[in-house]
């Protein structure tokens, strides 16, 4: 009787979610939590702001380049291991990183942190979908996108009170603890025959598409947002994105030939899968363009110190929060597609008012703008990933899991990247070649970055104009008992 209850009161498929969230959170949060800590370590190490900047570069770079190799690895070894190693990597990277003497052994913690970040995303998703039933997997994957949600938001309010106090290495030492909770806990909890563990029964791993795979993300990353001095950049676009483009080539010509690929190339040929992957790209190419240029507005322009900046960043994660669940659970009763378009187009008009910020714009009308561009977030992204899960079969669940984060780290990347550009290149056009930390210092600079600003959300709203247009053109696909949308 007891078990019984346990099991109507904590289902197994929590049990699981419970697991994979305490990761994710940790892993997002990974990403955030140090970028506030960047100033203080450049000077504890005596580096320039640009060297110090492969503490994040490294991580993200590492996680992006091994997402989908991750994902066939899981099916592999099984999703449990693979999870349960990439917490064990991460935890042990964080360890390095705290005990660390130098920024060479910080930024070779930081891979290590990313290797096993790679692992517990790469995985995460097939999880979730797995141990819910397909009339869920909308409030699923809705849980699953606020646990993305409050690691993205909950860095910086941890950096910004633990830095008052403490070292930065402590931020490593924090870190270390949740993710050994979701080691013990998985450890515990998740089966792989509950899990959905080895569904492909293909049991043989592509190394040399999974080289290719990690080489064209790489090349690709590096050079739209190259960390090496300004003067390289052109070159490093110029030789790197035709670079990355005959690689790409090469990496579908391989898996279209090879026996057993990483990932199944005629998933493509579905256009319901096809446009969601390209409309999540151009959604989180917005979202992340948007957050770039956010914290620089606040700080330098309304003057607004950083501990509060990160506060007010979490109104943003609780809009994503709700307009996640609500998308979610939507979705499972009327299909995906109405909402993300719906999303989308509170996302233009929440933007909109975030293009004609200026220096007098009230905190109220700010929290109100971030408050609904949250919502909106939840709103499109969870559908979008439900619509994707839809149209991919189990057995490929692992992989397309894996492709699901990439697309969104790819989106974040390539966003932030042209948005600064535009920022750049608007900002030298009125005289003003400066760094953005310069922002209020200078005379007349307030004006070009407010005109900047005003441009670069123009291009974010182009972003979202193009992910609406796939929205609108896809499909969505009928699960059993829903009601077809539109």
């Amino acid at each position: 009787m007891s078990e019984l209850h346990s099991k109507t009161v904590f289902p197994y498929k929590w049990k699981a979610f419970l697991a994979v969230a305490l990761s994710l959170v940790t892993m997002v949060m990974s990403m955030s939590i140090t970028i506030l800590a960047l100033p203080v370590i450049a000077l504890d190490f005596e580096a320039t702001l640009r060297e110090v900047t492969w503490v994040v570069l490294g991580f993200s770079l590492t996680v992006t380049s091994l997402l989908l190799p991750m994902g066939r690895l899981s099916d592999l070894i099984g999703r449990k291991v693979t999870l349960l190693c990439g917490l064990s990597f991460f935890s042990l990277g964080c360890l390095a990183c705290y005990w660390t003497n130098s920024l060479a052994l910080l930024v070779a913690g930081r891979v290590v942190m990313g290797i096993g970040a790679a692992m517990g995303q790469g995985v995460g998703t097939a999880i979730v979908v797995s141990v819910f039933p397909p009339e869920e997997r909308g409030k699923a994957i809705g849980s699953h996108t606020t646990a993305v949600a409050i690691g993205g938001a909950a860095g910086p309010v941890i950096a910004g009170l633990l830095l008052q106090h403490y070292p930065w290495q402590v931020l490593f030492l924090v870190m270390a603890v949740p993710a050994g909770l979701a080691l013990m806990w998985g450890f515990f909890t998740l089966e792989d025959e509950k899990i959905g563990s080895f569904q492909s029964t293909d049991r043989k791993f592509d190394l040399h598409g999974a080289c290719l795979s990690a080489l064209v993300i790489l090349i690709f990353v590096i050079s739209i947002n190259s960390p090496f001095p300004s003067q390289y950049t052109i070159w490093m676009l110029g030789l790197g994105l035709p670079l990355s483009m005959v690689l790409l080539s090469c990496f579908i010509r391989h898996q279209n030939r090879v026996e057993s690929p990483l990932l199944d190339l005629q998933l493509f040929t579905n256009p319901v899968f096809t446009f969601a992957a390209l409309t999540r790209i151009f959604g989180f190419m917005s979202r992340a363009a948007s957050m770039l240029l956010l914290p620089v507005f606040l700080l330098n322009i309304r003057g607004i110190n950083e501990g509060m900046i990160g506060l007010m960043m979490l109104v943003a994660a609780v809009g994503m929060g709700i307009g996640a669940q609500s998308g979610g659970r939507l979705s499972d009763h009327y299909g995906p597609r109405r909402f993300m378009i719906f999303g989308f187009m509170v996302a233009i008009c929440s933007t909109t008012v975030m293009a004609f910020f200026h220096r007098e714009s009230s905190v109220p009308l700010i929290l109100g703008a971030l408050f609904v561009n949250g919502i909106a977030m939840g709103l499109w992204a969870t559908p979008n990933q439900v619509m994707t899960m839809n149209a991919t079969p189990k057995a490929s669940y692992g992989p397309v899991g894996a492709l699901v984060n990439l697309t969104r780290n790819t989106g974040n990347v390539t966003g932030q990247a042209i948005v600064a550009a535009v920022m750049t290149a608007v900002m030298s056009l009125q005289g003003f070649n400066i760094e953005l930390s310069q922002v209020g210092i200078l005379p007349g600079s307030i004006e070009a970055f407010l005109y900047g600003w005003r441009f670069s959300y123009f291009v974010i709203i182009g972003f979202i104009s193009i992910a609406l247009l796939g929205a609108f053109l896809s499909r969505s696909v009928q699960q059993p008992g829903l009601r077809q949308s539109f």
